[in-house]
């Protein structure tokens, strides 16, 4: 069966062979709220549908429209499988409860690294910091990914809101996200504020300015709902 959890994902958990991340716009934080509850009943109402899914785990935006979607599976075609079995009847009734959801978009990574572990603080706070390179290049990810924990690695004196960073490498080679767990909103804010001033200015710039980079958005989110299997 299928149960909730309030508890984080754990993304470093060496079973994932796929991190799937998704976003839908609602509108309104009432439509936020009435589309994670839909989720909730509508998955807890039916079998957990594959062994080969860790956890699905869905965030409401700061800018109070839209949800961020992450489910772990062990393998990309265990995720194609549950599309071809489960996934549209699950939509069908979401759709049902909460008329005109959009469904914005989809990408597929894995896990390349995580760093800046600072206790075990439970996060209130979800950044997600989504990059898009020109072109497909596996090797330009990792080095990119690298550079950005080199540098929150050489603050001289950590920030006291920051409890984690979790990078992620598109599967089409283009894209890396960045899954990072903040004490707060404001503790993020208050960094961002910062970030470029002090000994690592340099560093950050370099990031910033990394040949082929295309864009890169920040946003915000809180843990709204954890499904996991039945134990």
């Amino acid at each position: 069966m299928t149960r909730r959890t309030d508890q984080h994902p754990d993304l470093a958990d060496p079973r994932i062979g796929a991190s799937l991340f998704s976003t839908w716009r609602v509108g309104t934080p009432e439509r936020q709220e009435e589309a994670v509850e839909a989720i909730g009943r509508t998955w807890e109402r039916r079998v957990w549908p594959a062994r080969d899914l860790l956890g699905y785990h869905v965030y409401t935006g700061e800018d109070g429209e839209t949800l961020l979607h992450y489910s772990q599976w062990t393998s990309e075609r265990a995720y194609e499988s549950f599309v071809k079995t489960h996934r549209q009847e699950r939509v069908d009734e979401i759709d049902t409860a909460v008329p005109g959801i959009e469904r914005v978009a989809l990408h597929r990574y894995r896990h390349y690294r995580s760093g800046v572990r600072e206790g075990d603080r439970a996060p209130g706070c979800v950044v997600i910091v989504d990059v898009e390179f020109e072109g497909p290049d596996a090797e330009r990810l990792k080095d990119w990914a690298d550079a950005v924990l080199d540098a929150l690695e050489g603050e001289p004196e950590p920030n006291p809101g920051r409890i984690s960073a979790h990078f992620h490498l598109g599967a089409d080679g283009t894209r890396v996200l960045n899954y990072a767990e903040w004490e707060s909103a404001r503790a993020h804010a208050e960094a961002l504020a910062r970030d470029g001033a002090g000994p690592t200015a340099a560093a950050w710039e370099r990031v910033q300015r990394w040949p082929g980079l295309k864009s890169s958005t920040v946003r915000r989110y809180e843990h709204a709902l954890g499904l996991v299997p039945a134990r």
